[in-house]
């Protein structure tokens, strides 16, 4: 089941925030937000420089607590105490910076923190590397050509690949995506979205944080959009256009019906 062709209407959210605000002294970045994000779908996040995208996105991680609000995962009311809740729960965060380590090779990236070990300690290296390998398989990445290739020499594209299947390999349910296709070219970003959206096509539910409209309305299933804080809009992304999303990115606003770009 995919998100572009599921009914909503009935489903439970695998993570849902409503009414969540959020102030650092007398700055208050998250003004009454809501999000709603579903298994098999990519919800996109976009806002302009300052809208409150990384807040909301530290919020889910664990790093920031709301002032006031709720937070619910499969529908259950949820405390996200620090990073380790909510991987716990099944939150990964992708960062833009990647978090890998450029002096080791893909399995160690994978396992980094979190290795395998045999019944006399020492390191499952097999058991490791066949994990890493069915993972790559399971999202139908074929870009990657050794597991023990150093991440120093691998391409944009396929650091972005390691990073996204390290986020998967741990049954998590919910995938945050902070500007995956930044600084790539375009067939490394035609990569990245298509895997994107296999990870919506596999179940989990995708957070996407993108500044590119295009790219956004590629792969997106809903695209909410944050304005100074607020929610301006919640759109279906098959029925909106680039100058919609971008007014509203821009002004807050929606555009008078007769100027929108419908999109089929």
């Amino acid at each position: 089941m995919t998100g572009r062709h599921s009914d909503r209407a009935a489903a439970t959210p695998i993570l849902e925030l409503e009414g969540v605000n959020k102030s650092f002294g007398a700055v208050h970045v998250l003004k009454d937000v809501s999000l709603r994000v579903f298994a098999g779908e990519v919800m996109a996040l976009v806002g302009d420089n300052g809208a409150g995208k990384s807040t909301l996105v530290k919020t889910i991680a664990g790093l920031h607590g709301v002032d006031s609000g709720d937070i619910r995962f499969d529908g259950k009311p949820a405390h996200l105490a620090g990073p380790r809740g909510a991987s716990e729960l099944g939150i990964e965060v992708v960062y833009q910076d990647l978090s890998l380590c450029e002096n080791l090779d893909i399995v160690e990236n994978m396992f980094l923190g979190r290795e395998k070990r045999t019944r006399a300690g020492l390191l499952d290296e097999h058991a490791m590397e066949g994990m890493a390998a069915e993972t790559l398989a399971s999202l139908s990445v074929r870009t990657v050509t050794s597991l023990r290739q150093p991440v120093a020499s691998l391409s944009g594209g396929q650091r972005q690949t390691v990073a996204i299947a390290k986020a998967v390999l741990w049954n998590n349910k919910i995938v945050v995506l902070d500007e995956p296709t930044a600084a790539l070219g375009v067939a490394q970003t035609e990569q990245v979205l298509a895997l994107v959206r296999r990870l919506a096509e596999r179940g989990l539910g995708v957070l996407l944080i993108s500044h590119n409209i295009s790219d956004v309305l590629a792969v997106a299933d809903r695209i909410s959009v944050l304005y100074l804080g607020r929610r301006a809009a919640e759109l279906q992304a098959s029925a909106t256009s680039q100058q919609h999303v971008i007014h509203l990115m821009t002004t807050g606003q929606h555009l008078v019906a007769s100027t929108m770009e419908n999109r089929s």
